[in-house]
């Protein structure tokens, strides 16, 4: 075979060769973009394909530069129909609402793969007619960070108990103040909304395969998060029927943001701050109301319910902080200190002033020796303490009227002003303490329902503020009338009880030569008769110098009788 015949077949073979690696080549430039991951299962129709769409992030140093996802999610869920149009669960009647997610990242053998666990907790799932609201999903599944991909399918548990892995996600401090404010201000306990099983959650496991695909991606910092990262959860949650039937509702799609704890954190001790400055207020307050109500005849006019009422609030704020900071470890510094300035509130001013009112409310049992006032001090706060637990007791059944029991611990202000009426009290309160006492009150509660981005997670309420705002203005505004213009100011004249007039008229003859024995200089009866007061036991004194008495004392210089108030 000559040269020619060779060097034919050499071309020939490298033509061969040059076509096998150009289809090699062409194949992997056609099938080498992989949008995303083959389904955890096959299925007919690709599980949330359509919605993970890989986005290279300009940011990330790298293709393989792994995110840890572990943390705590904001965010919200909608139907992509708008309206659940599934008859399977009829019960789903709102269109969207907020969720929380609570995910823990675990590495695995397999490079790239992170094994996922966690609960979603979906707000505003039932109408209003059920007891309640929300509806809690575990779920597990892989995150292949490479791509940014998480595919999750729900977890009911074994008999809805919660497991190990489930306890350090609730374990997080975000997840568990929020629990705690729920148990405390919202309508729905904890039990009651993870534990149920007459919940339709329970039937939909059994009957669906719920599955979740969602993009994660990093979203720029804000300055509320520092210079952390922060990531963007995005995707859609699927529920085909186990027995092929169709879908047991709508596709739902799932959008949150990763919440930063140190935020959180600094929420959490700014507002303990709060709580402490404005106890710090209300100890100066108390100083200055004891100051102005400082004698018997001043201390009696105070109603012993109004300082009853603020010292069982106290109590109750004390209680709550104290919680708080035993369920979250790494607050409790904070929230103890909190919770002690409210013990030194009403455990030592609030409760010595209660002492002190109780005393001049009975001025004859002071007599009576040791023995008798023992008891009576054993009455006293047995019966603070009684109505303290008992209180308890009713806010923890009728939680779900939270806000209605707010309202009714709020209005203390009401037994002063009765108090005013009927025993005709001049000036019980000092306007200081009527107005800071109004303004302190309403801090906590305007914080925890009217803060938009308050670290209990409790939706606000600005109507429900508004009103309470109204309504505690209205008390005081009522109690700085009766302090300038009289306790009985509003109420008319035709219902009024009568009233003995110290400016009664009198014999000119019978106050010769009568001296005053406060002042302990002579009366001049020739002068107008607003300048002499006499009593009803027939006994004259100067005008402001009985008033200044009767401010001290309400009973006679003279013959130590009992006085009507003036």
């Amino acid at each position: 075979m000559d040269s020619s015949v060779l060097t034919r077949l050499e071309v020939m073979r490298i033509g061969v060769l040059i076509r096998v690696v150009l289809g090699v080549w062409f194949g992997f430039a056609i099938l080498r973009p992989v949008a995303g991951l083959r389904p955890l299962r096959e299925r007919a129709r690709s599980w949330g394909d359509e919605w993970l769409i890989v986005r290279k992030d300009e940011t990330e140093l790298g293709p393989f530069d792994a995110w840890n996802i572990t943390g705590t999610y904001r965010g919200s869920w909608r139907f992509v129909d708008a309206t659940n149009s599934s008859s399977r669960f009829p019960d789903f009647k709102k269109s969207n609402g907020k969720s929380i997610f609570e995910l823990v990242s675990t590495p695995t053998k397999i490079n790239g793969v992170h094994y996922v666990q966690g609960v979603i907790i979906f707000h505003d799932v039932f109408d209003s007619e059920r007891e309640v609201d929300g509806a809690q999903i575990r779920v597990e599944g892989v995150y292949i960070w490479p791509f940014r991909q998480l595919r999750m399918v729900a977890n009911s548990g074994n008999n809805g108990e919660f497991g190990q892995e489930e306890d350090s996600i609730l374990s997080n401090p975000y997840h568990m103040l929020g629990v705690f404010s729920s148990q405390v201000f919202q309508e729905s306990p904890r039990d009651k909304i993870w534990k149920r099983k007459h919940s339709p959650i329970y039937d939909m496991e059994k009957h669906c395969n719920i599955e979740i695909a969602a993009q994660v991606s990093r979203v720029s910092s804000t300055q509320n998060d520092g210079d952390h990262d922060r990531y963007h959860i995005e995707g859609l949650m699927e529920s085909p029927s186990v027995d092929d039937d169709g879908d047991c509702f709508s596709p739902m799609l799932l959008n949150a943001s990763f919440v930063n704890i140190e935020v959180y954190y600094n929420k959490a001790v700014n507002y303990t701050l709060m709580v402490t400055f404005v106890s710090f207020l209300q100890v100066l307050l108390l100083i200055r109301q004891m100051e102005h109500s400082n004698t018997q005849s001043g201390a009696a006019k105070v109603s012993i319910l109004m300082i009853g009422q603020q010292a069982i609030m106290d109590a109750y704020l004390c209680l709550l902080h104290l919680t708080a900071g035993i369920l979250v470890e790494s607050l409790f510094n904070a929230f103890a200190t909190a919770a002690f300035f409210k013990f030194v509130v009403f455990s030592i001013f609030e409760m010595r002033y209660l002492l002190a009112i109780w005393k001049a409310s009975r001025p004859m049992s002071n007599g009576e020796g040791w023995e008798a006032m023992r008891r009576e001090l054993s009455v006293l706060y047995s019966r603070f303490y009684g109505i303290l637990l008992g209180g308890i007791l009713v806010m923890y059944e009728f939680h779900r009227f939270m806000r209605p029991i707010l309202l009714l611990v709020h209005s203390f202000w009401i037994p002063q002003i009765i108090t005013n009426i009927i025993r005709d009290s001049r000036k019980p309160l000092h306007p200081h303490y009527i107005l800071g006492m109004t303004v302190t009150r309403l801090a906590i509660p305007f914080y925890v329902f009217g803060c938009p981005r308050n670290f209990m997670r409790i939706e606000p309420d600005k109507g429900w503020c508004i009103f309470l705002g109204v309504f505690m203005g209205f008390q005081a505004s009522i109690l700085l009338l009766q302090h300038y213009l009289g306790s009985r100011w509003f109420v008319p004249h035709q219902i009024l009880p009568e009233k003995y007039c110290y400016y009664r008229r009198f014999d000119q003859g019978a106050i010769h030569a009568t001296d005053c024995v406060i002042c302990m200089t002579a009366i001049d009866g020739t002068q107008r008769s607003n300048d002499c007061m006499v009593t009803p036991c027939d006994h004259f004194f100067h005008s402001g110098c009985l008033q200044r008495w009767m401010d001290i004392k309400m009973e006679c210089p003279t013959c130590r009788r009992p006085l009507p108030p003036a």
